[in-house]
């Protein structure tokens, strides 16, 4: 099971300057209930804009095309040269969590089974990174809790 988990804008906005464009507690205690436990698979810059490294209690998965001589930088991660080969060694027999950035998500979301999304009903003041548009004709929305600012969708594919 290939599962996205993102928070994002209704203009598909991510994240500016490697860091999410909004301080949301609630968005990150749901990704913290949803993540834990799982593998969680992200990208170079990603796992760089984490403040403390590796999240607990969770496969930290990294993807880099200078997998052999980043490794050392990854402490208490596994690190592949591409989302394929991590996909063909991780998610076999669970669930994982496709994290970010914008280019992995790229290459995820034909691939996933799930979308976890936060739909931040504000657009952030500034982006640089953007979520793929997702072609609604092959998801359907399951699961909708409405809060004030933000909505946590389930979507599966069709």
């Amino acid at each position: 099971m290939i599962s996205i988990i993102v928070a994002m804008s209704p203009q598909l906005a991510i994240g500016f300057r490697n860091r999410l464009p909004w301080h949301l507690p609630e968005d990150m205690a749901h990704f913290k209930a949803l993540t834990t436990g799982h593998t969680i698979i992200m990208g170079r810059k990603t796992f760089e804009s984490l403040p403390n490294g590796a999240l607990p209690h969770r496969r930290n998965v990294i993807i880099t095309r200078h997998c052999d001589t980043m490794k050392e930088r990854f402490q208490g991660c596994i690190v592949y040269d591409s989302l394929e080969n991590a996909l063909k060694y991780e998610a076999k027999n669970h669930e994982v969590f496709i994290i970010g950035g914008g280019s992995i998500y790229r290459h995820a979301l034909p691939l996933a089974d799930k979308i976890y999304a936060t739909l931040i009903e504000q657009e952030p003041k500034e982006a640089d990174a953007w979520f793929p548009e997702i072609d609604m004709s092959k998801w359907h929305i399951t699961k909708k809790e409405k809060h004030t600012g933000f909505s946590f969708l389930l979507l599966e594919r069709l």
